[in-house]
């Protein structure tokens, strides 16, 4: 075994930093969460599952579980209670009969939608002590050596679907910023229209 290059102690504070950090971040992380997504019925599992399984695009209950952070039975039994509600469906492919898939169906993507477009309904504690770092820097925190760490620890599989979902909702948020865009410029269009119609 390598001879270690730190100490007990700097071993020691180190992950009690770390502990005391990740538990007093997550009690916001969770508060803000929750009343984002309450008023739609779902708590932080369902609309976790929900999330994955669009990004994932027919995942396994497994993939669901691994990339959730979650047991695979708490992903098993909330996954069934959205397929309940008509946001998944459940499903067996021929070539992988002892896997089961999830799916969002077109409710469910509706909800997320709509989940997504009511984020500033609510106050995100988060978001408001992450705007002086924005404000000095120019940028929110990217968190570059906390994301190593997470990589080391669960692996490149994790990290890439997380960084591809995020890709995917920067897109679907460029498309939509566009689309406004698009309605306001033909909106000033036809105002522009009208208002020459009404000069001459």
């Amino acid at each position: 075994m390598a001879e270690q290059s730190y100490t007990m102690p700097e071993a020691m504070l180190y992950s009690q930093r770390m502990a005391q950090l990740s538990k007093a971040l997550w009690k916001a992380v969770e508060k803000d969460w929750q009343q984002w997504i309450k008023p739609f019925g779902l708590n932080i599992n369902e609309h976790h599952i929900l999330w994955i399984a669009a990004h994932l695009k027919g995942a396994t209950i497994s993939e669901v579980a691994k990339f959730g952070v979650m047991h695979v039975s708490t992903a098993f039994n909330f996954s069934k209670k959205l397929e309940e509600r008509g946001y998944l469906s459940f499903s067996k492919r021929e070539d992988d009969k002892r896997s089961t898939y999830v799916e969002v169906t077109e409710q469910g993507h509706s909800l997320l939608l709509e989940i997504n477009n009511h984020y500033f309904d609510t106050e995100h504690s988060v978001l408001e002590g992450s705007l002086p770092v924005r404000q000095l820097y120019g940028r929110f925190p990217e968190y570059i050596e906390l994301m190593a760490v997470i990589r080391n620890i669960y692996g490149n599989d994790f990290m890439d679907i997380f960084e591809q979902g995020f890709k995917n909702m920067e897109q679907l948020y460029g498309e939509n910023e566009q689309d406004n865009q698009s309605d306001y410029t033909d909106e000033s269009e036809n105002l522009s229209i009208k208002e020459k119609s009404e000069v001459s």
